[in-house]
C-alpha cells in the first residue's frame, strides 16, 4: 500500500511542483550569491580608524621596536575619530576621515600643518604591493577632518588580497590606518 501511494505520489504532480519549485530557490539563491560576490569584488571597503602608536615596546637590551607597517615608518603618535574609505577595482579612491589629531607633544590636539595621502597595501607583509594616491597631499583641517578623491597608482589588483590601507603624510610616515569591512558587515 505504502508503494502505490509512493509511486502516486512521485509520479504525479505535486512532486512535479515541489522539484521545480526547488529548482527556482536554487537557482535564485545561485544569482544572488554571485551578484553579492561580484558587489564585494568590485568595491573594498573600510570603515574606522586606527591613530598610529609609534613604539611597539621596547627590547631587554634597550632597543625601540618602531611600529613600522608594511616598510612604513610611524610617524608621532596620532589620533582618528572616524575614517570610512571606498576603493573601486579601477583604483578610485574615496576617504572621509575625521578628527586625525596629534595625540603627543606640545602640538597636542592641533592638525600640526600636516598634508595626508592615502596608500593601499595588497598582499602578505613580506610581498605587500604598494598603490598610493596620486595627490601629493590633502591639507588637514584645523580639527583634523580631510576628503580624498583620487585615484590610486598603480590600480590595485582585484582582489586585494589583506588589504592595509594607510593615511601617510607627505614625508612617508603614517599617522592612521584603516579598519576592513569585510562583506556583508554593517557596523555603524
Amino acid at each position: 500500500m505504502n508503494d502505490n501511494c509512493s509511486k502516486k505520489f512521485l509520479g504525479g504532480k505535486a512532486a512535479q511542483s515541489i522539484i521545480y519549485g526547488l529548482q527556482v530557490a536554487l537557482i535564485a539563491l545561485a544569482v544572488a550569491g554571485i551578484a553579492s560576490a561580484q558587489d564585494y569584488g568590485d568595491k573594498l571597503k573600510f570603515k574606522g580608524g586606527i591613530g598610529v602608536i609609534p613604539v611597539t615596546g621596547v627590547a631587554a637590551n634597550g632597543t625601540v621596536n618602531l611600529n613600522v607597517v608594511r616598510g612604513v615608518s610611524p610617524g608621532a603618535p596620532w589620533r582618528i575619530a572616524e575614517l570610512e574609505a571606498e576603493i573601486s577595482s579601477d583604483g578610485h579612491i574615496k576617504v572621509t576621515g575625521r578628527g586625525l589629531l596629534l595625540a603627543s607633544g606640545n602640538g597636542i590636539g592641533t592638525n600640526a600643518g600636516q598634508s595626508v595621502h592615502a596608500t593601499l597595501f595588497c598582499g602578505a607583509a613580506a610581498t605587500a604591493t604598494a598603490h598610493n594616491s596620486t595627490l601629493t597631499g590633502v591639507a588637514l583641517e584645523a580639527d583634523g577632518d580631510f576628503r580624498i578623491d583620487d585615484f590610486l597608482s598603480p590600480a590595485p589588483p582585484t582582489p586585494c588580497d589583506t588589504p592595509v590601507l594607510l593615511i601617510r603624510n607627505v614625508g612617508g610616515v603614517w599617522f592612521a590606518a584603516g579598519i576592513p569591512r569585510l562583506p556583508g558587515e554593517d557596523r555603524k
